[in-house]
């Protein structure tokens, strides 16, 4: 495996050059988003903004300013148990710093348990439930993590800035998999009406909300350039003028992954212009809608991810700029308020095994069953 990556290495730097010269060129950018707009590609595409390879120097750091974050880890139901429950563990972190510096370190654990915590009941002529367990709980987690940024926030010091930060993406990918009562449930009435009122808490007053990704694995604006070398104007159609063994003029920058892209664009301290991610489910953002640039600190390249209404305020767009590089150069590239928050929320393997005990040793006490699944009890068996 070594061996290939090392053979590779060099068409690979040879496709993020090329990239690099599309990125770089005097491109139209008005027909740039016109084609992005119209063309039927295999591939996601980000939307243009402010340019391609612009990039922005830092702004002076605030006197004084509090950064807050929350991360989450769960206990997810397990099938093989008598009981099914789940349990949510939300770290949260404030940092203030300045003339009155001060730290709060936390987490909220809680269980769900009730039938009403278990599944996302159907509307009305929709027969089946969908059951909140395994990637469905990860995206009520997410949910619960700006749920409690949210509360964080509304009790910050409204005379200095404030931001608040979490952990991955605002796009809730995985809702795109699951029906739309779903996405109502936990989108439009969860993560959007959280940050709907965030939005309203930062009115008058200096506040924005970012989620940052380490080592994204994007490639939506290398998409542009893909989009850039097809020669098929003003509409790109992969399924109708490309075919699956045919050799296509954007394999040139094939494999190139944005971070890639930006390392080559990018000083220190410095962000990328902004794009929009081209995610179907955005179509239920409204003025939430996401929008990302990327960050260099030190080694790291990162995505930041901020709302609509934060990208069009360029002093919020700056304070998060600013506040989130100062975050990663405490915490020697890695956002430090997002490190702790992490250590407030994990889970161990003991942890969990202790709640198991824990839930069993509760029903023993009403006298209730605690039995389990054969499965699980030959997991528990050393056979050998």
């Amino acid at each position: 495996m070594v061996a290939k990556l090392k053979a590779d290495s060099r068409e690979r730097q040879e496709h993020v050059n090329k990239s690099l010269s599309v990125l770089n060129k005097a491109i139209d950018l008005d027909a740039l988003r016109k084609k992005i707009a119209t063309s039927k590609t295999t591939w996601l595409v980000a939307n243009v903004v402010d340019g391609l390879n612009h990039h922005y120097l830092p702004p002076a750091l605030p006197a004084g300013f509090t950064v807050m974050a929350t991360d989450g880890s769960h206990i997810d139901v397990d099938r093989h148990r008598f009981a099914r429950c789940y349990l949510l563990n939300i770290g949260e972190v404030v940092l203030r710093y300045g003339v009155s510096p001060s730290a709060s370190l936390g987490s909220t654990p809680r269980l769900y348990s009730d039938d009403s915590d278990l599944i996302i009941p159907p509307p009305e002529g929709v027969v089946r439930e969908q059951i909140i367990e395994g990637n469905l709980l990860g995206l009520k987690r997410s949910v619960e993590e700006c749920r409690h940024l949210q509360g964080l926030l509304s009790g910050a010091d409204a005379a200095i800035p404030a931001l608040g930060l979490l952990d991955g993406t605002l796009i809730l990918w995985g809702l795109e998999a699951y029906p739309d009562f779903v996405a109502e449930e936990l989108l439009d009435k969860g993560l959007l009406s959280c940050l709907d009122e965030v939005r309203k808490l930062g009115k008058d007053r200096a506040l924005a909300i970012a989620s940052y990704i380490s080592f994204p694995r994007s490639t939506d604006v290398v998409n542009i350039t893909r989009l850039v070398l097809c020669p098929h104007d003003p509409t790109a159609d992969c399924d109708r003028y490309c075919g699956r063994n045919k050799e296509k003029e954007c394999d040139a920058v094939a494999g190139v992954r944005d971070r890639d892209l930006f390392t080559g664009v990018l000083g220190e301290g410095e962000r990328s212009a902004l794009f929009i991610s081209p995610s179907r489910i955005q179509q239920r953002y409204g003025e939430h809608r996401i929008y990302f640039f990327y960050l260099r600190a030190d080694e790291e390249l990162a995505r930041v991810e901020i709302p609509q209404w934060v990208a069009q305020d360029k002093g919020r767009l700056d304070l998060v700029h600013t506040l989130v590089l100062d975050q990663c150069q405490r915490g020697h590239g890695y956002p430090v308020v997002l490190s702790e928050a992490h250590e407030q929320a994990v889970v161990t393997g003991a942890d969990r095994e202790n709640f198991w005990q824990l839930v069993e040793s509760s029903l023993v006490e009403e006298h209730m069953p605690t039995s389990t699944s054969a499965k699980s009890q030959s997991k528990k068996t050393r056979w050998v």
